[in-house]
């Protein structure tokens, strides 16, 4: 009997701020470049999104501002914490991105970093800014969306909106 084998994915960070602030158009998902100590401290989940973000330099994408704390354990081989870190993509991919994101408004965010079959990855996306209207819209149609949800699950279960 053959059973597929599910890819065994393992968060680590989220960006949760990255899709309340931004439209994401497309996503990709890339490999990262580190060191033995980046990974230590990875494992152990001490890593953070916030302010990173993904840019083009000599025709390749680096990822700035992702914060991967010093490994504990770790001696003067130790890494610092917020290096440039190249991302691993094929030509094509990074061809396709470069053009996307030339577009005026257009900006590449890290969206989730994570281990795939023991392989660290970050998911990037290819993402356009809210605006503030567009962001309270967005809570107000979640809120929406929360209180129906709520209300066919009272009426499933047979209780009275007065009830609750």
């Amino acid at each position: 009997m053959a059973t597929s084998r599910q890819p065994e994915r393992r968060l680590i960070a989220s960006n949760k701020k990255a899709r309340h602030d931004y439209t994401i158009l497309k996503t990709y998902e890339a490999g990262l470049v580190l060191r033995g100590t980046e990974v230590k401290s990875l494992r152990a989940g001490q890593a953070s999104l916030v302010d990173a973000f993904a840019q083009e330099r000599d025709g390749e994408l680096w990822l700035y501002g992702l914060h991967i704390a010093e490994y504990a354990y770790g001696t003067w081989t130790n890494h610092q914490p917020r290096r440039m870190r190249k991302l691993l993509l094929r030509r094509v991919e990074i061809n396709k991105i470069l053009d996307r994101i030339r577009d005026p408004g257009l900006t590449l965010v890290p969206l989730a970093l994570y281990f795939e079959n023991g392989w660290a990855k970050v998911e990037l996306g290819v993402a356009r800014g809210k605006r503030s209207y567009d962001k309270r819209q967005a809570l107000a149609e979640r809120d929406a969306q929360r209180e129906i949800a709520r209300e066919m699950g009272r009426h499933l279960k047979g209780i009275p909106r007065s009830q609750a």
